[in-house]
């Protein structure tokens, strides 16, 4: 059957290939065979190859009150969290429709990954009672629904590191339990069989530690103890899937003992994170500065990167309207990216899509 009538399937493809991811739902509903097209993985490779992929940032980001008429946008009392949308390409933002039963915002402190063309919330404290909570799920962007997955199993857990393999698989580790103990314990769920499957423990408890995908490894970064209690530690350890094992502690991983919320990974061997007021590059188990941060994003919240480029999502000072500036890693040149007030609410977690 051809894809549009009268027409090579090859032309018809590159056609659906120009076709925006916002419009994906609506043409998938036109018909079976566009449905089924636009859903295959080859689509969404072809789309890239032929440079018509769109590059997206997903962040759980404050909704900011816009019924002032004058000055700084106000930011409510109790933060109300949703789904936002930039499109790196065109510089214009967007929002998700909200989960379906959570009429007063996303979970606290959840956390987002994204695979293959579907992003998925995991965990975060449930406003309705306060608790940490074990839930699961899907936004797909071929449909532009939310389905429920398996809830995360282990008991509840909060503040742990979650990043994905950007094929199937996201990664869960550390956090820690309802009595504040942290955690050793990691697991991964398989998006398309709606599955989890434990992992074997880490070495060291890991609260508040960073999760990124890292040179083919699920790397674990820094966190602390239960006994440290906020006393952040400076060691690694990675997580081998092909081999299902952990490698040994890389006890001087980060320079100083801090937070490793910061740090990001990129499509080479480097990672980077801010500290000090400075973008800082592992090249050859060595940090170097890469860049000063601009002023107006000192205080970050948020760092992704993608394809030679790091973004980085913060303020001034804490409290004030949060911006994002765009960091060219070879030529080390900053770019601020336009930013409405009502994009400018903190930022929580986020991540890369490609799509």
């Amino acid at each position: 059957m051809d894809l549009i009538p009268d027409l090579p399937n090859e032309i018809a493809l590159e056609c659906l290939s120009r076709v925006s991811y916002k419009q994906f739902a609506t043409i998938s509903s036109v018909c079976k065979g566009w449905k089924s097209e636009i859903s295959r993985p080859e689509f969404r490779r072809n789309r890239t190859d032929t440079r018509c992929s769109e590059q997206l940032l997903f962040m759980t980001q404050a909704r900011v009150d816009q019924s002032r008429k004058s000055g700084v946008p106000k930011r409510f009392a109790t933060p109300v969290y949703r789904i936002t949308v930039l499109e790196l390409g065109s510089g214009g933002w967007s929002e998700l429709p909200p989960i379906p039963g959570f009429p007063d915002g996303l979970p606290l402190f959840c956390q987002l990954s994204a695979v293959g063309p579907e992003l998925v919330v995991i965990g975060g404290l449930d406003l309705s009672t306060w608790e940490a909570s074990s839930s699961v799920f899907v936004f797909n962007i071929i449909s532009a629904t939310w389905r429920r997955g398996a809830d995360m199993p282990g008991g509840r857990r909060m503040l742990f590191g979650c990043a994905s393999d950007g094929d199937r698989t996201v990664y869960v580790a550390g956090g820690h339990d309802e009595d504040k103990n942290a955690l050793k314990s990691a697991m991964a769920y398989d998006v398309a069989r709606d599955e989890w499957s434990s992992l074997p423990d880490m070495a060291r408890e890991r609260d508040e530690c960073k999760v990124v995908f890292h040179c083919g490894k699920f790397l674990v970064i820094g966190g602390y103890s239960t006994n440290a209690q906020g006393r952040f530690e400076r060691h690694a350890e990675a997580f081998d899937a092909a081999a299902q094992q952990w490698g040994p502690v890389e006890e001087d991983f980060l320079e100083t003992a801090t937070c490793p919320r910061t740090c990001a990974g990129v499509d080479s061997n480097d990672l980077y994170m801010c500290r000090e007021g400075e973008v800082m590059a592992l090249k050859c188990n060595t940090w170097h500065a890469v860049s000063r941060l601009p002023a107006d994003v000192c205080s970050v919240a948020f760092v992704t990167t993608w394809r030679g480029k790091l973004m980085v999502t913060g303020s001034a000072r804490f409290g004030e309207p949060h911006m994002s500036y765009l960091l060219d890693l070879k030529s080390c040149k900053w770019t601020r990216t336009v930013t409405p007030d009502e994009f400018s609410g903190h930022v929580q977690s986020g991540c890369y899509l490609e799509i």
